[in-house]
C-alpha cells in the first residue's frame, strides 16, 4: 500500500484563490500555508511536532508531515499560526472562516475561545474581532475527530479501510481565511431562479437600502434599488450544460459594503412525457442526466484536491467526454469546485454527508438482493441508535442547505445512499422539500425505498444484474451502475487487492464493454422511461480500481474521444424524448 504524488505543483501558499467566489469582498486574506502543528494523546504528551501545509490533513503526502501519522480516539491534533490586522480592521466585523475541518473544533484567538464547530464537510466562521489587536495575533485551531466511534458524519471514511472504504483523515482540510466587512454589513442573500419568467429573486435579512447592479459579460444590465429583497426581470439567457450561461451581480449599501457573487437561471423539475412516464426536466424541457459518480478523493491531498487547476481539468475532461452530470458522493467540496461546475455546466447531484453505527453487510447490502427492504424507522436496522449522530445529521442537512443553496449546478439533493445511516426517509424527504423546492430530491439512492414517503425518484444501484426500468409512478434514475475496472500497475494503491464490480485486462476490452453497456444496454432504456444514469465512478480510489483514470491521475483509462462518441449517442437518443 502506497500514496501516490500526482503531477499537480502545491505552492507555498496552495489554494489561494478566492475560496467563496459566491460571496466576495476585497477586504480578506487567505490563510493557507504553513502552520505550527502537533498531535496531543490521551496522555498529555505531543508528538509529530512540527510543521503542516494547511489545508491538508496531517494523515496526506501533501501535507508535509511525516508518514504514519494516526490519530485516535481522544486524541487531538494542535494549530496554531500568527496573522497580522492591520488597525482599521478593529472598528469593523473581522470573521475567520474554515472550509472544513473533520470532525469537531474549538477557536481561539489570543487564547480566547471564539467558537466551536462540530460537522467534517460544512462550512463555518466565527466572528473574532473581539478577541483581536492590531498587530500580530495569535490563531489556535484545537481539533478532535471522533466521528467513527460516535456515530458522526464520517462519509467513506473507516477504521477497517478497504473495498469501498476508505483511508481516515482528520482536521483542517479546506481553506481558511480572514475577512473584514463594515458593522452594517450586507449577509450572503439566497437567490431563486425562475427558467419560465426568466427572474431572479434575491433575499437578503435585514430590511436596509442597498443598490444590485447586474452584468453580462462586464456590461452592465440592470441596476436597482431594493431594501430586504427584490425579484429581477430580464430577458436572461437560461443556464445548461450545453450553455452555461452566468451573470455577475454587485451589492452596496450605505456602509460601504460591497458584495461580489453571480447567478444563472434555471429551473429543475418534473412532467409527464407522451406516453405517461414521469420525466425529470430541466428550463420545462425533458432532460436526460447522464454523469458520473465522483467521489472527490486523491491520492496525494484525499478529499483534498492538490489545487484549483486539477479541479478544473477534471471538471473540463468530463465535459470533453460527453458528461452533463455529476454525482458528488458522501462528500461536499471546496466552494470552487461547485463554481467551475456552474461556469463549465455540469450538473450536479449531491449528496449529503452520512454517519451512524456500524454497517451491517447483511441488513444493508445483502438482503435487498433478495428484495428485502425494510422500514427505516428502526433505528437499530440501520445503525441510528445514537440520538447524537441523529442530531448531528440534521444539524448538517441545514447547513448543507444553506451553504449550497446558491449553486447553479445543484440539481439534485440525495438523502441517503444505499442505507448508510439512514433513518425517517419520508420526515427528511418532506423537511428538505420544505427548505428548497426548487430541486429534485432523491430520498433513498439505492436500495431500502421507502416508496410511501411520498419520495420523487425511483433510484436504482445496478451492479451485477440487467439494466431495466421498472414499472413506477416516479422518475426512474440509475443513480449508480458499471463500476468496470482495469489495474495498471505502478498507478494502484495496492499491488495486491483490487475491487471493481467487472475486471478487464487491457483498454481495448475496458473500452469495446462500455460500447456494450452503453449503446446495447442503456440506450434502449432511454425510450422506457429511464431519466438519468450515473456510472461508477471518475477515478480510482485506493483499492477500488474502477474509476476512468487512474488513482493518480496520470493514465487515463478510457480515451476521451471514445467516451465522447458514446454519450453523443445517449444524447441523441434522449432528443426523441416528447412531454405530453
Amino acid at each position: 500500500m502506497r500514496r501516490m504524488k500526482t503531477d499537480y505543483e502545491i505552492g507555498k501558499i496552495p489554494h489561494f484563490e478566492h475560496p467563496c467566489p459566491q460571496a466576495m469582498r476585497e477586504n480578506g486574506e487567505c490563510l493557507n500555508g504553513e502552520w505550527d502543528f502537533y498531535k496531543l494523546g490521551v496522555d498529555g504528551k505531543r508528538s509529530f511536532e512540527g510543521k503542516i501545509l494547511v489545508p491538508f490533513s496531517p494523515e496526506t503526502l501533501n501535507s508535509g508531515v511525516k508518514e504514519g501519522f494516526v490519530l485516535g480516539q481522544g486524541e487531538k491534533l494542535v494549530y496554531t499560526r500568527a496573522v497580522e490586522v492591520p488597525e482599521k480592521w478593529l472598528a469593523g466585523v473581522v470573521r475567520l472562516h474554515f472550509g472544513a475541518v473533520d470532525s469537531e473544533c474549538e477557536v481561539f484567538v489570543n487564547g480566547e475561545k471564539v467558537g466551536a464547530h462540530k460537522g467534517g464537510y460544512t462550512a463555518f466562521a466565527q466572528d473574532i474581532q473581539n478577541a483581536l489587536k492590531a498587530g500580530e495575533n495569535e490563531i489556535k485551531v484545537v481539533c478532535e475527530d471522533n466521528a467513527l466511534y460516535n456515530g458522526g458524519a464520517f462519509g467513506k471514511q473507516s477504521l477497517k479501510r478497504g473495498g469501498i472504504w476508505y483511508t481516515p483523515q482528520s482536521g483542517i482540510w479546506q481553506t481558511v481565511w480572514i475577512e473584514c466587512m463594515p458593522k452594517d454589513y450586507i449577509e450572503t442573500p439566497k437567490i431563486l431562479t425562475n427558467a419560465f419568467e426568466k427572474t431572479v429573486s434575491i433575499i437578503g435579512e435585514r430590511d436596509e437600502e442597498r443598490e444590485i447592479t447586474v452584468f453580462d459579460r462586464g456590461k452592465e444590465i440592470l441596476r436597482e434599488t431594493y431594501r430586504k429583497e427584490i425579484t429581477l426581470s430580464y430577458d436572461f439567457e437560461l443556464w445548461s450544460p450545453e450553455n452555461p450561461k452566468l451573470y455577475d451581480f454587485v451589492i452596496t449599501n450605505a456602509a460601504g459594503d460591497k458584495l461580489c457573487s453571480y447567478f444563472g437561471v434555471r429551473s429543475f423539475g418534473k412532467a409527464r412525457d407522451k406516453n405517461g412516464r414521469m420525466r425529470l426536466t430541466l428550463n420545462g424541457k425533458p432532460y436526460f442526466f447522464n454523469g458520473v459518480l465522483d467521489q472527490g478523493y486523491w491520492s496525494d491531498g484525499m478529499l483534498t484536491y492538490p489545487s484549483d487547476k486539477a479541479a478544473i481539468d477534471e471538471l473540463k475532461m468530463l465535459k470533453a467526454m460527453g458528461f452533463n452530470t455529476v454525482r458528488k458522493h458522501i462528500k461536499i467540496e471546496p466552494m470552487r469546485w461547485y463554481y467551475h461546475c456552474d461556469r463549465l455546466g455540469l450538473v450536479v447531484w449531491q449528496d449529503f454527508v452520512n454517519g451512524g453505527g456500524d454497517y451491517k453487510f447483511t441488513h444493508i447490502a445483502a438482503f435487498p438482493f433478495l428484495g428485502v427492504k425494510h422500514r427505516d424507522d428502526d433505528y437499530k436496522y440501520f445503525g441510528r441508535e445514537n440520538e447524537t449522530g441523529r442530531a448531528e445529521f440534521a444539524q448538517s442537512v441545514d447547513e448543507t442547505l444553506c451553504q449550497l443553496g446558491n449553486c447553479t449546478s445543484i440539481g439534485v439533493w440525495v438523502i441517503f445512499n444505499e442505507g448508510w445511516g439512514q433513518f425517517d426517509s419520508a420526515f427528511w424527504t418532506e423537511y428538505v422539500r420544505g427548505k428548497d423546492g426548487s430541486r429534485i430530491i432523491d430520498s433513498v439512492s439505492g436500495w431500502h425505498d421507502q416508496k410511501e414517503g411520498k419520495t420523487e425518484l425511483k433510484s436504482l444501484h445496478t451492479y451485477y444484474t440487467p439494466l431495466k426500468v421498472p414499472k413506477d409512478n416516479r422518475a426512474v434514475v440509475l443513480s449508480e451502475f458499471g463500476g468496470y475496472s482495469q489495474k495498471i500497475d505502478g498507478h494502484v494503491f495496492d499491488e495486491d487487492k483490487e475491487f471493481g464490480y467487472k475486471k478487464f485486462k487491457s483498454q481495448e476490452t475496458l473500452v469495446a464493454a462500455l460500447k456494450k453497456l452503453y449503446l446495447q444496454k442503456l440506450k434502449p432504456l432511454l425510450a422506457k422511461g429511464l431519466c438519468g444514469a450515473i456510472y461508477t465512478q471518475v477515478s480510482d480510489v485506493e483499492e477500488e480500481i474502477n474509476g476512468l483514470v487512474t488513482y493518480d491521475r496520470k493514465i487515463l483509462k478510457v480515451p476521451v474521444e471514445e467516451m465522447s462518441k458514446i454519450n453523443a449517442e445517449i444524447a441523441a437518443e434522449a432528443e426523441k424524448v416528447e412531454l405530453a
